[in-house]
């Protein structure tokens, strides 16, 4: 049975997150993490400084299944007065997609904000060719909130891009 845990980033992890993130030019997680944007990668050296910002912060946490650090779990804030906030995740390496991983850890990750920051709503956005994010909101008890249809161009085709939320209220963890 695979452990998952979600914990602030410290300074050991930083090398294998550069290998996970940076390291290579087109790694096939970004097929899945909004591949119509660009990727570059960068030497250790040149992500240390930013790496280094994520120790500790409360906006990027890694994921870890028996205790392996297997990804992130981040939130940015859409507009901060309205406490309008959005979460992401990615697992880095196709091992341990299709397993749930990602639900229990953005389980966690929503209930660790719902319990630290007096959120009204959290949601993410996505693009429609990633499927199992959509799923992953829907067993989360996400609703999609809105569909901007053809805007997300990849390999020749159109994809919608996809927003979903849900409220404090709604939250069933």
């Amino acid at each position: 049975m695979n452990k998952v845990a979600i914990r602030p980033i410290q300074k050991n992890d930083l090398f294998l997150l550069w290998e996970l993130i940076y390291k290579e030019q087109a790694p096939e997680w970004k097929r899945w993490d909004a591949p119509y944007f660009p990727h570059q990668p960068m030497t250790y050296e040149a992500f240390l400084p930013q790496g280094e910002t994520w120790c500790h912060a409360d906006d990027i946490w890694v994921v870890t299944v028996n205790e392996e650090v297997c990804g992130i779990v981040t939130y940015y804030w859409e507009h901060e007065p309205s406490l309008w906030l959005e979460v992401g995740i990615v697992l880095h390496e196709a091992k341990h997609w299709g397993k749930g991983i990602g639900t229990v850890a953005l389980t966690k990750w929503m209930t660790q904000l719902f319990t630290t920051i007096p959120l009204v709503r959290v949601g993410f956005t996505t693009w429609s060719g990633n499927e199992r994010m959509i799923r992953v909101g829907e067993k989360l008890g996400m609703r999609e909130e809105a569909r901007i249809r053809k805007v997300r161009l990849f390999e020749g085709q159109y994809y919608d891009s996809v927003r979903m939320g849900v409220l404090r209220e709604e939250w069933p963890f």
